[in-house]
């Protein structure tokens, strides 16, 4: 797929159609000449002065040419007319990669349109394929359309300055859909940048209407002052609904005969109650009451006097 010959810096000329495979040695640095195959090129007239204005101008100049792929372009200016160029990346990489060249081992790529435009007749660079210039432009034909001069000799070509950059991700990603990547990250950053101010302002609403309700209803100035005194004030609560609930019991129980309520007071979390003239049915019937209520309690009967006492 290359010839080779022996230069200061080795230079090859890569065409697909080649069988040569070449052996890089290690740490070898080659240039590379690209193959008419390998490349479309047009020689036009612009409305521009420089290459740099007409590289906006190539897509839309291939428009109609191309088939279908993923192309990158270059352009170079001749006296008052430009030659472009369409290539895929992804095409001439795998070549290389096929003749056994890794790119970390070329110091530079070029057209056979720049470099060998001087070549006099045709030269076979294939088994089946020749090049020549024609109207100024490197074209590639069959050999059996044209009588070769001779083979291609690579030591007497001096590589000019225009050279090709070879995209290595290219093919898996355009550069069309990397700006359309890129503008939505950046219209995705805009929205994100948005809601963060949209929430830093809610914060501050909400910071100033706690302000507002704590200083209405008079609470700690801090989130862990009001919690612990909701605490305190949840024991107070339920403390207080037991006492309701536990002296409804006692106010609700049927006395028989001389029984009577005769004493009741809180101590801390009991409530103590004192029943006078109580027998051991009355006991058994009340162990049973506060049982099915469910509520903690002691009892002792000691000469007629019940002594109840109930956690709260």
């Amino acid at each position: 797929m290359f010839t080779k010959f022996n230069v200061k810096l080795t230079t090859l000329f890569l065409d697909p159609n080649s069988a040569h495979h070449y052996s890089m040695a290690d740490g070898e640095r080659v240039n590379i000449i690209l193959s008419p195959s390998l490349y479309w090129v047009k020689k036009i007239s612009l409305p521009v002065k420089y290459a740099r204005d007409a590289k906006k101008l190539l897509a839309s100049l291939f428009e109609d040419t191309l088939p279908e792929g993923n192309y990158s372009y270059s352009v170079y200016k001749k006296e008052e007319e430009f030659f472009i160029f369409a290539y895929e990346d992804k095409v001439i990489l795998d070549a290389m990669s096929k003749a056994g060249v890794s790119l970390s081992n070329v110091a530079s790529v070029h057209f056979a349109q720049s470099e060998m435009q001087g070549i006099e007749g045709a030269v076979k660079i294939n088994e089946a394929q020749s090049i020549y210039v024609k109207d100024d432009i490197v074209v590639l034909v069959p050999c059996c359309w044209i009588e070769e001069s001779g083979d291609l000799d690579m030591s007497e070509i001096t590589l000019s300055k225009h050279k090709v950059v070879l995209q290595q991700y290219a093919h898996i990603v355009e550069n069309s859909s990397l700006y359309k990547i890129g503008a939505v990250l950046v219209v995705l950053s805009l929205l994100v940048f948005g809601e963060y101010l949209i929430t830093l302002q809610k914060t501050s609403e909400v910071t100033q209407l706690k302000d507002e309700l704590f200083a209405k209803h008079k609470l700690k100035p801090t989130m862990l002052q009001n919690k612990s005194m909701l605490k305190k004030y949840k024991t107070i609560h339920e403390k207080q609904t037991k006492l309701r609930e536990y002296t409804s019991y006692l106010l609700s129980l049927r006395l028989q005969g001389n029984e009577k309520l005769a004493k009741l007071s809180l101590k801390d979390k009991t409530l103590d109650a004192e029943f006078s003239g109580a027998s051991e049915v009355t006991l058994s019937r009340i162990q049973n009451i506060m049982k099915s209520k469910k509520v903690k309690f002691t009892t002792e009967l000691r000469n007629k006097t019940l002594h109840l006492e109930m956690l709260l």
